[in-house]
């Protein structure tokens, strides 16, 4: 069959029948909204983030009051980023059980029916800003891995449902899954940043949680961005030492990483649009250049692409507006 005979466009005729023929959707139960919990921050006087246009460092009890309105929006999962008032060479805090991820995740899970994610690193509790331990200006993987194992551990036990690392240091899917199963906790999901690129759109964020580090860069523990053989690697590494799920990050700029994983390993897949991609997309909107459209467009990609959960900044905007087709 041709033309005439066949006519694509009978298929978009209306927004009705646009709608019903639209081959990927999204839903509210894709989205995980990231959030910023300063230690000691005052309730009420939530900091905005100046490089993050609409987004916010909140209080504890503020960001509880916050997820819940989320909640009642349709949101069904947070993925927590902790901000501690003290720092240190090993990152210490990050494993405290009284510290600013432990309070949150407890508040939450007592009082809302969220699903709780916590990031797993040392990059905002370390006094240097990297994502492990430090020996002469070089990151130590092993060392690390034991410090990454208590700080899941740590959330876990405060009832955390699924712990993320994001260090990307080797082995640490397997040195976490054994210390949460020896210690009772084997039905704890971790989702793993598994294919985490070194990119430069992550700028915003490290201005919002105050991580940058104090001296290099993070190339030699993130991926190289040219490579995706090296991350189906890294995707089934992490599949072997016990990931339930498997994370990439950027999202728009590493969609055919996306398809690429999911397509290979038939997993759950997570894509983070990161704080330079919402802050981009942000800014063509406020400049007038873009429509709030390339939101829902932006979206919709890296669901097409294979993800099956999106973390973005951008979660709110769209529950509230209720952007779930074009």
């Amino acid at each position: 069959m041709q033309f005439p005979t066949t006519r694509m466009r009978r298929l978009r005729k209306t927004p009705q029948i646009r709608k019903i023929l639209s081959e990927t959707k999204l839903n509210p139960e894709n989205f995980i909204y990231p959030m910023f919990i300063k230690e000691n921050l005052k309730d009420g006087q939530k900091e905005h983030i100046d490089t993050m246009p609409g987004q916010y460092r909140y209080s504890l009890n503020d960001a509880v009051d916050e997820a819940k309105r989320l909640e009642n929006l349709g949101l069904s999962s947070v993925l927590i980023f902790g901000m501690p008032e003290n720092k240190d060479e090993e990152g210490s805090s990050a494993w405290d059980k009284k510290g600013i991820v432990q309070n949150t995740v407890r508040r939450l899970k007592e009082e809302t029916d969220l699903v709780v994610i916590t990031d797993v690193c040392l990059c905002q509790y370390t006094s240097h800003g990297h994502c492990g331990i430090i020996k002469d200006e070089k990151i130590i993987n092993d060392e690390t891995l034991e410090c990454l194992s208590k700080i899941a551990l740590s959330h876990a036990e405060a009832g955390a449902d699924i712990v993320a690392p994001s260090d990307m240091m080797d082995g640490r899917i397997d040195a976490i899954r054994v210390d949460l199963d020896l210690n009772g906790y084997d039905d704890t999901i971790i989702m793993s940043y598994a294919a985490k690129y070194a990119s430069a759109f992550y700028a915003p964020f490290r201005e919002a949680v105050c991580s940058a580090p104090c001296f290099g860069d993070r190339k030699t523990y993130q991926m190289n961005p040219p490579n995706i053989n090296e991350a189906l690697k890294e995707a089934e590494l992490d599949i072997i030492e016990g990931a339930d799920i498997l994370m990439v990050k950027p999202a728009i700029a590493y969609l055919d990483v996306i398809k690429a994983i999911k397509e290979e390993f038939k997993v759950p897949i997570a894509a983070y649009q990161v704080s330079g991609e919402y802050s981009m997309i942000k800014a063509g909107i406020n400049a007038g250049y873009l429509t709030e459209d390339v939101i829902y467009e932006s979206l919709i990609s890296i669901k097409r692409a294979g993800a099956d959960l999106i973390i973005s900044h951008f979660a709110p905007e769209f529950l509230k507006h209720n952007m779930f087709e074009y």
